[in-house]
């Protein structure tokens, strides 16, 4: 038995959504109070009971969301869970592998997304940016749909390959809502406008990843040997200033989660996914990527035990 770790992204937050294990452990509170008095934000209060839309702002959901992952995280080790064979996250999911990793400080890594989501939010004007989900067309369909409605004027690419079957394009609000039409037409299941602020890892993102270069070549990356495979370029990379390109890239690159799943499996040699974190949204992109590889999502006490069992076996 081997497992992989792996931590969602933005998308997978709700109101409420740590609650259940937070009632258990302790330590999930306190690793909100942690993150709220490093950002000078009440993280808590906006997870809990707060507004869907500003649990929703990127520059709110980013650093919520590496908290929870950090806090699941923190639970699996004081409850003796054991340790991956490698981890990986998905988008914003990369920092939190990174931090649990012990690759990244948690608090610089707060700093970090919460720059991330400022840049982000900046780099397009709210409105001309947008992004959907293509599900029933292969990869090379949808990337050919995207093609068929990008202009030099016009951003419209395929940036996150989450599952056969199911791919995300992001670019100008314009030519999204074009290309969902081209892929209706080419047969897709749906095509669906998500509700987001920022159109994340297109091209239109390129100046924020310029820009966040400056706070990544700031921040201390410890070396171990822990692999974290990052979205990009689908590697475990063994220097501070590679982990750093690959952050840069990230933003503005494609997510390449199937790519990531089959190489924790392959190259690694997990056998087992534990997802870190609130939504179960990773749990079932696996279920279409291989459903051999037997997954749980930590959210309460009871799930906490599903995924312990797995280093008993």
């Amino acid at each position: 038995m081997a497992i992989a770790g792996v931590f969602p992204g933005q998308g997978s937050q709700s109101i409420g959504m740590m609650n259940a294990l937070a009632e258990s452990f302790s330590i999930v509170k306190e690793t909100f109070e942690e993150a709220s008095e490093c950002l000078d934000k009440d993280l808590w209060s906006m997870l809990a009971q707060g507004a869907e839309d500003l649990l929703n702002a990127t520059e709110n959901t980013q650093p919520i969301m590496l908290s929870a992952g950090i806090a699941t995280w923190r639970v699996w080790q004081q409850q003796g869970g054991c340790s991956p064979v490698g981890m990986a996250g998905h988008s914003l999911g990369e920092y939190s592998a990174l931090v649990a990793s012990e690759k990244l400080d948690f608090i610089d890594a707060l700093q970090l997304v919460s720059k991330r989501a400022q840049l982000m939010q900046s780099a397009v004007k709210s409105g001309e940016g947008a992004m959907a989900a293509i599900l029933g067309l292969s990869d090379a369909e949808v990337v050919a749909v995207c093609q068929e409605v990008a202009t030099e004027q016009l951003v419209v690419e395929a940036v996150n390959f989450n599952s056969p079957g199911q791919v995300v394009i992001a670019g100008h609000a314009a030519g999204i809502d074009q290309a969902i039409e081209v892929a209706k037409n080419a047969g897709a299941k749906r095509a669906i406008k998500l509700t987001v602020s920022v159109p994340s890892h297109c091209s239109l993102m390129k100046t924020a990843a310029e820009q966040l270069q400056t706070n990544l070549d700031a921040t201390i990356f410890t070396m171990n040997d822990m692999p974290v495979i990052h979205n990009a370029d689908v590697s475990h990379h063994h220097s501070a200033d590679t982990i750093r390109i690959a952050l840069r890239q990230q933003l503005s690159q494609a997510v390449r989660w199937v790519d990531s799943v089959n190489h924790l499996k392959t190259e690694l040699g997990a056998d087992k996914l534990v997802e870190f974190g609130p939504g179960k949204v990773l749990f079932g992109l696996n279920r279409r990527i291989d459903r051999k590889m037997t997954a749980v999502c930590i959210t309460d006490a009871v799930s906490l035990d599903k995924a312990l069992a797995f280093c008993q076996q």
